[in-house]
């Protein structure tokens, strides 16, 4: 079975790196961009990955078969809207017109569209700026953009250095789970999919019962103690419990596609449905 792996999905990281855990019938392919995922399991270069909640419905927009096979707890610290310590920006209300730097197709889409909801907004009231995390770090120090949508540790890294302030977190406003998802096409069996699944949910297990184990991984060899420090915090302040894919995933997803197509991100209602039951 070959798995995708993109530097922002933490658990594959991890299941990566993590001894003994998935036997060499598993080859973890390394990717840059989890926004291609659909498109690289379309093109038979691995079989399922890891991403935010919005690039499955991208898949699906496109025409490609999702099934959802699993999910993360969800993470509500893992993402946060920030501004500028001095900013003008005060509320969600103040973001008509502003620039808004994001990795746009992730789950930042789906993040800014229900933050703007709550302030009667939506997509077309601000400009979407795509910059990775690293540039957009950089365009709101130097007021080329007015928001950031950021992730751990990025955002006690920011707030920490006196470079940003937060405006909104992930908190209640999404679920932001990581799902785990394939094609229906991608030539993988149920068994094979359960055992990719359940080997998951060990590893939530033993992330949870070695948490320092986890961050030396995160953080990569030769790491200096405050790259360690941060990602013992990021592994502390998240629940890593992993979850076959079920109805309220689903529900979940729905909502989120309702959300994108009233906003215009997708140009057809999606009936979202395919996951494989436990």
């Amino acid at each position: 079975m070959r798995i995708g792996v993109h530097p922002l999905n933490l658990h594959l990281r991890l299941a990566q790196g993590w001894p003994g855990l998935f036997p060499e019938t598993f080859t973890f392919v390394p990717y840059p961009e989890g926004r291609d995922t659909g498109t690289l399991i379309s093109a038979r270069q691995f079989q399922a990955g890891g991403t935010g909640s919005t690039p499955p419905l991208i898949s699906q927009a496109e025409g490609l078969s999702v099934v959802y096979v699993a999910a993360s707890a969800p993470r509500p610290a893992n993402g946060a809207l920030l501004v500028a310590p001095e900013a003008a920006v005060q509320s969600l209300a103040d973001l008509k017109g502003r620039r808004v730097a994001l990795i746009d197709g992730s789950f930042h889409t789906y993040l800014l569209a229900r933050s703007l909801d709550q302030a009667g907004l939506g997509l077309a009231d601000v400009t979407r700026v795509e910059l990775s995390p690293a540039a957009s770090r950089l365009a709101l120090i130097r007021g080329e953009v007015d928001v950031w949508i950021a992730m751990a540790p990025q955002i006690e890294s920011a707030i920490g250095a006196g470079e940003a302030r937060l405006l909104a977190l992930c908190g209640s406003t999404i679920p932001n789970r990581s799902v785990f998802w394939t094609l229906a096409d991608a030539g993988l069996s149920d068994t094979e999919i359960r055992d990719f699944v359940a080997r998951l949910i060990r590893l939530g297990e033993e992330i949870a019962a070695d948490p320092d184990r986890a961050a030396q991984i995160l953080a990569g060899p030769g790491a200096k103690p405050e790259s360690l420090a941060q990602w013992r915090r990021v592994v502390a302040g998240r629940d890593w419990t992993i979850l076959p894919a079920d109805p309220t995933l689903i529900a979940e997803q729905q909502a989120e596609a309702d959300t994108l197509t009233r906003h215009g991100d997708f140009d057809r209602a999606l009936q979202i449905s395919a996951f494989l039951a436990a």
